[in-house]
């Protein structure tokens, strides 16, 4: 049965994502978005290029105007929170703009809450002595804490930085605030930067910062951040044993986030890995009548079966798959490879599918195997050709791709080549039969074998028998 009302919390790409989808199936249905802030459908990816000034306004990095949304035929309620979910009476309590009680009543509720920033056991950033944006010390993950950033790097005017944490985000600061003039000394606690990707590949990341000046500290626990009379800020870490510390005049802790359910679990949504909404591949919960979407949700991977991997893209298809549930449709989510990409100055990283180590903690049946190798980005003779780091691994037995990492230069068209592997993963190709594809080729750009190619023939080599196929007649 098609729903009258479909309400969605949350507006950044899940719950826009599902009543866009709503409103395109069944334009007749009512649809509102109730957003707890005042920024619906702005891309978070986009601030570390606020930041740096590449994007030049804030309200550039909204995907879609109020104006637009609003001609989709949806109604967007900014600045109105969320308080209950009663999944019998199917109404949500909700606070106003102005703080006043309201209810709302649906058909169909989708939850998009997304995600929040983890705050790490950390003296000085949390408890009743926490420092605080105006000490210069800084969360970021929403459009309010980037306004909290902008503000103090205004009014503060830093000359140096610590970012906590060496992930997607934080190496995206790292260069933001290296392009506006500010020292910046990133601390990482594992072994490596950038640990979505093996060390090997990691290193490669952690040169090219220190060649744009960042000093790197990895193997580094922050254990405190303290804040003197003068308001400098030392951050005092442990690392190999012994206390390290840095004073500087801006902090930033970036090491992740974790899945917002406290609404959704209060209602009894159940909840499943890593505390996320549990939802089957239609996007629906346990509840009738309530989907979920997004960052708040696990993720049914196309290799590993359950887990939780936040990404906007993600987000945006499952948010489709919820919408389009939710008007009475029977849409599926097709599943997540993981594959993500990141630039850090002038390289980027890239990966997708499963490492290593990964393929076997899933203890799938597989014998995973890993080759690695550098073909050129385009043919040698043309001017201005670029290794590209790439590393394959696949199953030994059935020759089965399982995931690739690629690590190059901005201009070798790494994020096309990581997805030529999320494609073949997709198919649940052989690694043998990425040479069978029709790739295109001009010398300034490829080679007759693109590098995708030459990597996997490098895997096969290493790995697989060279007994040849037969010949059909």
């Amino acid at each position: 049965m098609t729903a009258r009302h479909i309400v969605a919390i949350g507006g950044s790409d899940a719950g826009i994502s599902a009543a866009l989808r709503a409103r395109e199936l069944d334009p007749t249905t009512d649809v509102t978005v109730v957003v707890a802030d005042a920024y619906p459908n702005f891309s978070i990816c986009g601030i570390p290029y606020y930041v740096s000034g590449e994007v030049t306004h804030w309200t550039n990095l909204a995907h879609r105007t109020a104006a637009d949304l609003a001609a989709t035929g949806m109604r967007v309620l900014t600045d109105t929170r969320v308080t209950a979910i009663d999944a019998e009476q199917r109404t949500l309590d909700v606070l106003d703009p102005t703080g006043a009680p309201q209810q709302l009543s649906y058909d169909a509720l989708i939850v998009g809450t997304g995600a929040v920033s983890v705050r790490p056991p950390i003296r000085g950033l949390s408890g009743p002595d926490a420092l605080l944006p105006a000490d210069g010390v800084h969360v970021l993950h929403s459009m309010g804490d980037t306004f909290a950033v902008m503000d103090s790097l205004q009014q503060r005017n830093p000359a140096t930085a610590a970012i906590v944490g060496a992930g997607y985000i934080g190496l995206e600061m790292a260069e933001a605030l290296t392009s506006r003039g500010i020292r910046v000394t990133q601390i990482e606690a594992l072994p490596e930067v950038l640990p979505t990707v093996d060390p090997e590949l990691g290193a490669l990341v952690h040169a090219e910062l220190e060649r744009n000046g960042v000093e790197v500290l990895t193997g580094t626990a922050v254990t405190a951040i303290t804040r003197s009379a003068t308001g400098a800020l030392t951050v005092t870490a442990g690392h190999d044993n012994q206390l390290v510390s840095r004073t500087v005049d801006f902090v930033l802790v970036v090491v992740g986030v974790r899945p917002d359910t406290e609404l959704a679990a209060d209602a009894g949504v159940r909840l499943g890995v890593k505390g996320a909404i549990d939802v089957d591949e239609a996007m629906r919960t346990n509840l009738p009548g309530i989907f979920a979407a997004g960052d708040c949700v696990h993720t049914h991977h196309r290799l590993l079966g359950i887990t939780w991997l936040p990404l906007g893209t993600t987000a945006h298809k499952q948010g489709r798959v919820a919408g389009e549930n939710a008007v009475g449709g029977h849409a599926v989510f097709a599943g997540s490879l993981g594959t993500q990409v990141v630039k850090v100055f002038d390289l980027v990283a890239a990966r997708t599918g499963l490492r290593e180590h990964e393929a076997l903690v899933a203890n799938l049946g597989w014998t995973p195997v890993t080759s690695q190798s550098s073909p050129d980005d385009h043919k040698a003779y043309y001017p201005g050709a670029t290794p590209i780091h790439i590393r394959i691994c696949g199953d030994q037995h059935s020759g089965r791709l399982l995931g690739a990492q690629l690590v190059g230069h901005r201009g070798a068209e790494i994020a096309k080549r990581i997805d030529t592997y999320a494609t073949a993963l997709f198919h649940e190709m052989t690694i043998d039969s990425l040479g069978e594809l029709d790739l295109s080729y001009t010398p300034p750009l490829g080679s007759p074998w693109d590098a995708t190619q030459v990597a996997a023939q490098g895997w096969v080599r290493e790995h697989r028998s060279a007994t040849p196929r037969p010949l059909t007649a």
